[in-house]
């Protein structure tokens, strides 16, 4: 057997081993990241995903040191590997987009499926996180899939994030209304409902003095499951006992003057 043929051979068989190291690391890493993201609880999808991504990474590095042991001139395919690369990430630019974005959502976890969140000028309870969009349900039963693009442009707001949230209610009585009166019938209607949290303390006082009304702003604590049969309460309540009390809840109102002006002769 020449020199020649057995540096080929010697060649092929290091790159065969290549190859299979190539393999096996692969594997193995995909495997070892999709198991740290699944017990950082990320979406499923994303740690597949990511997982073949890296396994598909090792394959193709492992090919490339297997041709260039085989004396294959491997510069030319790296360029052509790398030009494919950026044509597929400008045609994709969007969908890249809203993929790493949707990576940032995961990781930092900025809302979970079942928050109630505001973002990208929609409302809504997430239902699931996808990796490049994020599916939300309205209060009236409707489905929007937000991309995860203008979710994490946007500002987000959480309101399930806390265990609970103020109520800001605004109620305003006539000018002919006893201010201390209001303030105690207020402070009685809060404390006689067991939704109100005593921690941290309701707040009332008088906000403001408007046109035709003085305005009490009235801040009860509140769990989130409750926000919203509190706030229907609590308007109802007020209206009732201030009826009963005399209190006037006034509304706009114009005074117009009329002047009769006597016609010259």
């Amino acid at each position: 057997m020449g020199a020649l043929a057995t540096t080929w051979i010697t060649s092929i068989v290091y790159a065969i081993i290549i190859l299979f190291v190539g393999y096996v690391a692969a594997k193995f890493l995909a495997g070892l990241i999709r198991g740290v993201m699944e017990k950082r609880e990320l979406d499923p999808v994303l740690a597949s995903f990511t997982g073949s991504l890296v396994n598909a990474a090792v394959i193709t590095f492992a090919v490339v040191a297997a041709l260039n042991q085989l004396g294959v001139q491997t510069t030319a395919l790296i360029a052509i590997i790398g030009a494919a690369g950026l044509a597929v990430g400008l045609a994709l630019k969007d969908t890249l987009g809203n993929f790493a974005a949707g990576v940032m959502i995961l990781l930092f976890k900025q809302f979970r499926a079942g928050d109630f969140i505001e973002a990208a000028g929609v409302l809504g309870v997430v239902e699931t996180l996808g990796i490049f969009s994020t599916q939300l349900k309205t209060g009236d039963n409707k489905t929007i899939f937000v991309p995860n693009g203008k979710l994490i442009g946007d500002n987000i707001i959480n309101y399930s994030m806390k265990g609970n949230r103020r109520l800001d209610l605004v109620i305003g009585v006539s000018y002919d209304a006893d201010l201390s009166q209001t303030k105690q019938i207020l402070e009685e209607i809060l404390a006689a409902d067991e939704r109100v949290l005593p921690d941290p303390s309701p707040t009332i006082g008088v906000l403001e003095l408007a046109d035709n009304s003085v305005n009490f702003a009235v801040r009860p604590w509140v769990d989130n499951s409750n926000y919203w049969g509190l706030h229907f309460d609590l308007h109802e309540t007020i209206k009732n006992r201030f009826d009963e009390a005399g209190i006037g809840i006034p509304y706009p109102q114009q005074d117009v003057h009329l002047y009769q002006v006597e016609a010259k002769g």
